[in-house]
């Protein structure tokens, strides 16, 4: 299945860059093995290091052109504008300090452009992003992850059917484990800059996991957040940012929601959980065992649903690419945020009006959302954890 959409979309594939995703990063990579999944896009410029000799490094490794490595993002963003085989999308990997300055560059020379989550540190950058893309007619993604799994995409689909009535309550959580220790006084890249608040922002646990949550619950069941009260905590002696939260929330339209993010609960690996409870049953879904979903009814027996085995809705089951028994995972959630932006783009590019339906990723608005639910949550536990309208 995979190979035969690949050697389809050969033919008019899309060209672009990378800022950021140089030697020791890990995401970059994530992001060019997802795109590279379906075929639909190729690599041809990058910035991808503040120093251009790591640039070059890392582009040489890629077999790109050293005409096309710069040495900032504003000589690659106006060079590559004005080419004419320049870039049609940009993508931004960079830590989350970079992120609005790197943005708005790209935008402002008229190139699309996906962006890392969290979007940028304050509300009011994150606006001027996306009210800049609508300005300049441009494609605006942001990276929430999760929100690619066929399985997320069902429930999505069943939420909005009515399959569970009406939503009364929301659980979600995303314990991990990997700064229970201070391991970013180890030299370790990773835990450095994301416990460094000049590069991470004012959160880490909330702006690096977290955010994910709000995505993911908003996505699934369209519940847009009234109020919330939030407790940060710095766990770990010493570290300047958060590192576990609690967060309850109360949602436009009466349902309730709890939240818990943790990067220091020993024995878990990557564990985000979704829990939705509706009036007449429930949906359970996590993030280890992402090809199930967990459905409950009233006066039913419970069932699990098997992406690939078991009938998923229409628009949900076109994101599946394997049979059934074969575990899709993150890169294929990665890809499928970008199979339907990379499409928008080539409608777009071919002078085809684009529908709502076109439009299946996490785009600025999300990023907007994903910025206010960070800052609300570390206003709130500043003031000693009390409720704030949204």
């Amino acid at each position: 299945m995979i190979e035969g959409g690949n050697s389809g979309a050969s033919m008019g594939r899309l060209r672009y860059g990378m800022v950021g995703g140089g030697p020791g990063a890990f995401i970059g990579e994530v992001h060019r093995k997802a795109i590279g999944l379906d075929g639909n896009a190729e690599l041809v410029a990058g910035c991808f290091s503040k120093s251009h000799d790591k640039t070059l490094q890392t582009g040489r490794l890629l077999g790109l052109d050293d005409s096309r490595l710069y040495r900032d993002i504003e000589t690659m963003a106006e060079r590559e504008s004005n080419r004419e085989d320049g870039i049609d999308f940009v993508v931004i990997v960079t830590p989350n300090a970079q992120h609005y300055a790197a943005a708005k560059t790209f935008l402002s020379h008229g190139i699309n452009v996906v962006c890392d989550k969290p979007l940028t540190f304050e509300v009011a950058e994150a606006e001027e992003l996306g009210a800049l893309a609508r300005m300049k007619g441009l494609l605006f993604c942001v990276t929430y992850t999760y929100t690619g799994y066929p399985a997320v995409k069902q429930a999505r689909e069943m939420v909005r059917r009515g399959d569970i009535g009406e939503i009364r309550f929301v659980n979600a959580e995303y314990p991990q484990e990997w700064l229970a220790t201070p391991v970013e006084l180890t030299g370790q890249k990773q835990a450095a800059w994301r416990s460094d608040p000049l590069q991470s922002g004012k959160s880490n646990c909330v702006g690096d996991i977290g955010s994910h949550i709000e995505n993911i619950v908003s996505y699934v069941t369209g519940l847009k957040i009234e109020s919330l009260c939030a407790r940060l905590d710095m766990l770990v002696p010493g570290r300047a940012l958060d590192d576990n939260a609690s967060i309850m929330l109360n949602y436009k339209g009466g349902a309730k929601g709890l939240y818990w993010m943790s990067q220091v609960a020993v024995g878990y690996d990557n564990g985000l959980k979704f829990r939705i409870f509706g009036s007449t049953g429930s949906i359970q879904w996590s993030q280890e065992n992402p090809n199930y979903l967990v459905v409950s009814k009233l006066g039913q027996p419970t069932a699990t649903l098997s992406r690939g085995r078991d009938g998923f809705y229409p628009q949900a089951q076109s994101y599946s690419r394997i049979p059934s028994g074969h575990p899709e995972g993150y890169f294929e959630a990665f890809a499928n945020i970008y199979k339907p932006f990379i499409a928008a783009l080539t409608k777009r590019k071919a002078g085809v009006a684009l529908l709502e339906s076109d439009l299946d990723f996490p785009g600025g608005e999300d990023g907007i959302s994903g910025v206010k639910f960070i800052n609300k949550c570390v206003e709130s536990s500043s003031k000693g954890a009390v409720w704030l309208d949204f």
